[in-house]
């Protein structure tokens, strides 16, 4: 028994959220290089590059986002919604580039600090905030790994800015210019953080790891007290993007196993791994005295 179930109004949702942060990344970065010079915050200019970086990848994830909603073909069996972890994992590592770079900028300016605007720092901290923040909201509520991903992209950003904010208010009133720097170092190491969990998680998605939050045993004892089933093997769940499973099985029936009982089992297990949001499911039916032709295969 094989099903493939078309749920695809998520990802066209996923789709629209990674387009409008990208407009609004590249839009907002476009806008940083001219208030960067204007107010003579290199802050400002190196957070207008990694915005650039961030609208590229923004731009090459709603792309393989787009490209993850495909239907099956006869290359791609079960799709393309792979495609969704790869942009998740490309994503991660801009993020991760571009910590790197904030720190590599923020660490000398411990010992070397910069003197900006901080009246035009605080203006574009509070447009920063408002951009990014709203393109936050727009992708928080997806549940591929993607759309995460990008989620955490944008957080970066709305924290980074946040920092910017309030050393630029605590310049208005106190010559402490190193803090731009401390705050700058914590946050990237927040955010640093929180991506190597995600970047854990995704990796371990495309090594067909049971997804989080799904217990296999008890999975299987749910199947064993099924009726007219005497045993299990061959019990495997894995996701395509971090939303959609896979679920398939082999159940081993009496000899004496009516073609009533078969229909029974099958709908009993498509009501039971129904929770586990599956993308397609497959159950063999075998025979008590009938070899498994996986003999010997995990």
């Amino acid at each position: 028994m094989t099903s493939q179930p078309a749920h695809r109004a998520g990802s066209s949702s996923n789709l629209n959220a990674i387009r409008t942060a990208f407009f609004l990344n590249l839009m907002f970065a476009l806008i940083e290089i001219v208030g960067g010079l204007w107010t003579n915050s290199v802050a400002i200019l190196a957070d207008a590059l990694h915005d650039l970086a961030d609208a590229a990848s923004l731009g090459f994830s709603g792309y393989l986002e787009g490209v993850s909603t495909r239907n099956h073909d006869r290359r791609y069996s079960y799709g393309y919604r792979r495609y969704s972890l790869l942009a998740a994992l490309t994503t991660t590592l801009v993020i991760v580039l571009g910590s790197l770079f904030v720190l590599s900028e923020a660490i000398p300016r411990l010992f070397r600090p910069e003197h900006p605007n901080a009246a035009g720092m605080a203006g574009f901290a509070v447009l920063g905030i408002a951009v990014n923040g709203f393109a936050a909201l727009r992708t928080r509520k997806g549940g591929s790994m993607n759309l995460r991903a990008v989620t955490w992209h944008l957080i970066e950003d709305v924290l980074g800015w946040v920092a910017v904010l309030a050393v630029s208010l605590v310049l208005l009133v106190w010559d402490v210019h190193s803090l731009d720097a401390v705050l700058s170092i914590l946050i990237t190491a927040y955010v640093l953080y929180n991506v190597a969990r995600n970047l854990r998680t995704t990796m371990s998605l495309f090594l067909q790891a049971v997804p989080q939050g799904i217990r296999l045993e008890e999975l299987e004892r749910k199947l064993r007290g099924l009726p007219a089933v005497k045993s299990i093997h061959h019990t495997h769940v894995w996701s395509l993007d971090g939303e959609h499973n896979v679920v398939t099985s082999h159940v081993v029936v009496p000899g004496s196993a009516t073609k009533r009982d078969l229909i029974r089992i099958k709908h009993s297990f498509r009501d039971l791994v129904r929770p586990l949001a599956p993308e397609h499911t497959t159950l063999e039916i075998e025979f008590e005295e009938e070899d498994c032709s996986m003999q010997g295969m995990p």
